[in-house]
């Protein structure tokens, strides 16, 4: 399993449980603690909303509550793809047009 699929099944996970344990997490993707948390930051770098909270009971991984699990959104290759494209453009017009696919297919900050 490569790690983008990994973190889009991470994402699936999250959005059907909306919080679970990085243990869960590694069980479930055989693979090890270490792989998830760098999977975590992946996500989190490129803008999806996943929130870690500390604690034996109370902890986990989750999604922010303003979050909307429905909406069509892009993963993060595709997100840092389309960035990347909108930096070398060169064309206003195509630059525009990039922007807007983020702003409405990527996740929405706060």
């Amino acid at each position: 399993m490569t790690a983008m699929e990994r973190q889009d099944t991470i994402m699936a996970m999250l959005r059907k449980e909306r919080s679970i344990t990085v243990d869960h997490l590694a069980e479930a993707l055989d693979c090890s603690r270490s792989t998830i948390k760098r999977d975590l930051i992946d996500l989190s770098i490129n803008g999806f909303p996943v929130i870690s909270r500390k604690g034996r009971y109370g902890g986990g991984i989750e999604l922010a509550d303003w979050y909307q699990p429905t909406r069509t959104s892009l993963c993060p290759e595709q997100l840092r793809a389309l960035r990347d494209a909108m930096s070398n453009a060169t064309d206003p017009q195509m630059r525009a047009a990039l922007g807007s696919i983020i702003d409405q297919f990527g996740p929405k900050q706060r």
